[in-house]
């Protein structure tokens, strides 16, 4: 019998935790045994001693098997998932996923909803008249089949364990821990069954890891354990100093997603999309890295992802003609402009604060019982690096109630900074992580 005293006074001098001891902790948390106050100390623990890498991948496998997990045999072809850690106007998914399945590679995706300054894939779908993501695991597979993606809710009792610590962390002050945060991205990737895995690991003002080093400590964890784990794995550290595109908000991304499918959307966020996609058709054996761009590429001329992302709507309950023709969305009634208070450059954006804005209009979750406006969002007129004159509009925002304005357009405006020079350049993508090292751009 292991007692949780003494696992927390070994990690508490900096010991290293057992196969065997991290699964009686797990498992003895997740059946109720062990109280909140003790794993509360274990996740302090970890938080000022760190794991190991055997540690971190026995804690992920522990909590990936905690629940049910995802046999995805029933799907042919190579299945790979790809999970963001989370930014403001962050609509790759809806890119990507249609690319790598218009090239036949097969996407069988659950996704998360938005909470706090980041939105999430599910709200972005549910905006598309009809649309369910709410779907059992026969229909899951059959539409995989018969289109090449689908993006789906959690379904069952998938990682009750990372549920629990989860809601443990965000109230004992132990989120921002490199193995807890790894453990937790990287067990419900596992238990949702996919051969390889596509990190996007964002970096700045909106990102989880502000740096680039915290952010690639991260990508380094978290691909140790997919490939301990046997699976195909590799991240990007992608920028997420700016808001990717130019919409924040859930309608108004996936128009802005369906534009870059066309080969029409922002420069920023169709170049993000084209390095995460080539990297999942490189993971399933479509050629080289740059072959597989090559490949992306031609899919963004030629239309033929657009008809994927309207086959898995349809074929998901939703109305196939919204992405077709992205008009039929209709922005919320309410429409203000954000006016630049001087002239010169923007310098900064605080992209969190952008998020929090968009929240404050309706587009986002303060708390887990709110209910979104698809319709609310903003729309970036003016980015980093943009020269602005005074009275330039920087931004346009959407609310169904004008009384939202005041508070979002203060917020909005805050996330701006308007300096006298011209701000340096930024990367889109910063580096490479592979199961070989750091390859760094």
């Amino acid at each position: 019998m292991i007692r949780m005293y003494d696992l927390i006074e070994k990690k508490k001098h900096g010991g290293a935790l057992s196969g065997e001891e991290i699964h009686g902790m797990v498992s003895g948390y997740v059946a109720g045994e062990i109280p909140d106050y003790q794993m509360s100390a274990m996740l302090m623990a970890i938080y000022f001693q760190g794991m190991n890498a055997q540690e971190t991948t026995y804690l992920t496998m522990e909590m990936a098997h905690s629940g049910d997990t995802a046999d995805l045999s029933g799907i042919k072809g190579i299945k790979v998932d790809k999970h963001s850690t989370g930014g403001v106007g962050d609509k790759t998914s809806l890119v990507i996923g249609p690319i790598a399945a218009s090239l036949g590679v097969k996407i069988a995706k659950m996704s998360g909803r938005g909470l706090g300054h980041t939105g999430g894939t599910l709200d972005k779908l549910e905006s598309i008249p009809g649309l369910t993501t709410s779907i059992d695991k026969e229909r899951f597979f059959e539409i995989v089949n018969e289109t090449g993606i689908a993006i789906i809710g959690q379904t069952g009792n998938m990682v009750p364990a990372d549920k629990k610590l989860y809601a443990l962390r965000d109230v004992t002050a132990t989120v921002d821990s490199v193995p807890l945060i790894a453990s937790s991205i990287m067990s419900k990737k596992l238990a949702a069954g996919s051969d390889a895995i596509v990190l996007d690991v964002k970096t700045g003002s909106g990102a989880f890891m502000k740096t680039l080093e915290d952010s690639i400590a991260l990508a380094k964890e978290m691909v140790a354990i997919g490939v301990g784990a046997g699976r195909k794995c590799c991240a990007l550290i992608t920028d997420m100093d700016v808001p990717l595109g130019r919409a924040i908000g859930n309608a108004m991304e996936v128009r802005e997603a369906v534009q870059t499918l066309r080969g029409e959307g922002p420069s920023d966020l169709t170049e993000v999309c084209l390095q995460l996609a080539s990297n999942m058709l490189y993971m399933a054996g479509k050629g080289s890295v740059s072959e597989c761009r090559a490949l992306a590429e031609k899919v963004l001329t030629d239309g033929s992802a657009v008809d994927v992302l309207a086959a898995m709507v349809k074929a998901q309950g939703g109305d196939p003609d919204y992405i077709f023709d992205t008009s039929r969305f209709k922005p919320a009634p309410c429409r203000a402009e954000v006016l630049a208070p001087a002239d010169g450059y923007i310098t900064h954006i605080d992209t969190e604060g952008c998020g929090i804005a968009s929240t404050m209009l309706g587009a986002g979750r303060a708390k887990k019982e709110d209910t979104i406006d698809y319709s609310a969002g903003i729309y970036l007129h003016k980015k980093y690096g943009d020269p602005v004159k005074k009275g330039d509009v920087l931004a346009e925002l959407y609310a169904s109630d004008e009384a939202l304005f005041a508070g979002a357009e203060q917020k909005f405006l805050n996330s701006y900074t308007i300096g006298a020079q011209p701000a340096p350049e930024k990367k889109l993508v910063y580096a490479r992580v592979t199961k070989d090292g750091v390859e760094r751009f």
